[in-house]
């Protein structure tokens, strides 16, 4: 390996310490978080430290016909960052500087390895917010945010990371530096390349730096939390909440499984008899007491067992952190589960429209039955975009059999209920199929033809998407 003309050529071009083929390193590169999904070892790791330096790596992966995986963090719940074998991954956690906050034009300037948390500090300084806040968020980095279209818990009532992208830097497969967007509040010239690359996943370029818009800082908060005897019955909450016209800044939902798993993971009080738990709020500043209200009155009438306030900000933290406490308290639920710590998680993603919640959620409880396997959902309540852990043992082949139907299971219902097969993490390895499935022959050939426009050799992150 160390006269490999490739790596001498990444070599020259980065540096010896930007060039990395540690056997170690290169297994901890080889996948993002999502469980059983296929991963190659890569043939080495770089780390460039600007565009110049990604665009050489390109341009020598190109030269030497080798495929180039871009990776973030790699928190993706999709596979979308998994390596194949003998490939470059192009890291881009070197590139976390923070080039410009214009409270003015109420925008920043971030390269893409910026951890989304650091950016919400650094704008918070200044009276202004950053609102993409996936549940990764204190480890997730911009780049990687865009590229997989990231949502988060203020998605309900402030959008996804794409309504927040005003223009991008991309390096494409040939190696050329591509700009898009613009820094003004409006703008309509052209194709909106911007949104093109937004969601790619690294299929259609690298993304080298990305300006984004700031709101101003929101007023503070003000939460509840609404127990209820069954998921379906939360669903029927979150019904009524989008009929009057609320517009809550968090409408979270999470089942017993969910409770029971975070509760023994971090012990803070939580309601484990429930069958469901909504977690709302309102920052509607002096009007968010009486929209509370408006929540809590919604929430009984859809049978709420018992609806309450959080008394102060410090209560209210605590129960997003538990929110947030989900996936890492799920993970360690699946290798409790199972002898030997075997136990994996297969994550969905499906989204539905606010009015079909009740019979996603009804549904996939009659699945797990029919499928004989353990399923807690949580997820964004208020844009209908849940996730389903299907939790399997590694080691047997009948249980990842019986994961793997509850999972179809579940696309095929999200997709007649008129949803969309991800909402937010991303199709990655995990949903190809069912991604053409949902666009159907057309949609794929689409597809197809932008991928060969700008990546004709299918230099990069091959195998995903499509």
């Amino acid at each position: 390996m160390a006269g490999s003309p490739l790596l001498d050529d990444l070599r020259a071009a980065l540096g010896d310490d930007a060039v990395l083929t540690d056997p170690d390193l290169l297994r901890m590169h080889e996948r993002d978080e999502a469980d059983l999904c296929a991963a190659g070892t890569p043939l080495v790791v770089t780390r460039p430290r600007g565009t110049e330096e990604v665009a050489a790596v390109v341009r020598a992966a190109a030269r030497h016909g080798v495929p180039v995986v871009p990776q973030g963090a790699r928190t993706g719940l999709a596979g979308a960052a998994n390596a194949v074998d003998g490939a470059v991954v192009l890291s881009t956690v070197a590139m976390n500087a923070i080039r410009e906050i214009d409270p003015v034009s109420r925008l920043a300037v971030v390269q893409p390895g910026v951890v989304n948390a650091a950016l919400a500090a650094a704008v918070a300084e200044q009276g202004l917010w950053y609102p993409p806040d996936p549940g990764s968020w204190e480890s997730s980095t911009i780049g990687g945010n865009v590229a997989t279209n990231a949502g988060g818990m203020c998605c309900v009532k402030y959008g996804v990371t794409t309504e927040y992208v005003l223009g991008l830097e991309v390096v494409l497969a040939s190696g050329e530096v591509l700009r898009t967007g613009r820094r003004t509040p409006k703008g309509v010239a052209g194709y909106d390349l911007t949104r093109l690359f937004v969601g790619s996943e690294g299929t259609l370029g690298i993304i080298t730096e990305v300006t984004v818009a700031l709101r101003p800082a929101p007023a503070e908060s003000l939460t509840l939390v609404a127990v209820f005897p069954s998921t379906a019955a939360a669903g029927d909450a979150v019904a009524g909440i989008a009929a009057r016209g609320l517009s809550p800044s968090l409408l979270e939902l999470l089942d017993q499984t969910h409770l029971r798993a975070i509760e023994a993971y971090r012990p803070m009080g939580l309601r484990t008899d429930a069958q469901a738990l909504l977690l709302a709020a309102a920052d509607t500043g002096s009007r968010a007491a009486d929209d509370l209200a408006v929540l809590a009155e919604v929430c009984t009438a859809a049978g709420a067992d018992e609806v309450y306030a959080a008394t102060d900000a410090v209560e209210a933290a605590a129960l997003l952190q538990a929110r947030r406490l989900a996936h890492p308290a799920m993970e360690k639920f699946a290798a409790d589960a199972f002898p030997g710590g075997n136990g994996g998680l297969v994550i969905d993603d499906v989204a539905v429209p606010r009015g079909s919640l009740a019979a996603l959620l009804d549904g996939v409880a009659r699945i797990a039955a029919e499928c004989d396997v353990p399923i807690g959902v949580v997820g964004h309540a208020g844009d209908g975009n849940m996730h389903p852990n299907i939790v399997v043992d590694r080691a047997d082949p009948a249980s990842l059999d019986r994961g793997r139907r509850a999972f179809d299971e579940i696309m095929r219902l999200g997709l007649a209920l008129g949803g969309t097969c991800t909402g937010e993490h991303g199709v990655g390895l995990l949903k190809r199929d069912w991604l053409a499935r949902e666009i159907g022959p057309v949609g794929v050939r689409v597809h197809q033809a932008v991928k060969a426009a700008l990546d004709p050799t299918g230099l990069l992150n091959p195998g995903k998407v499509l």
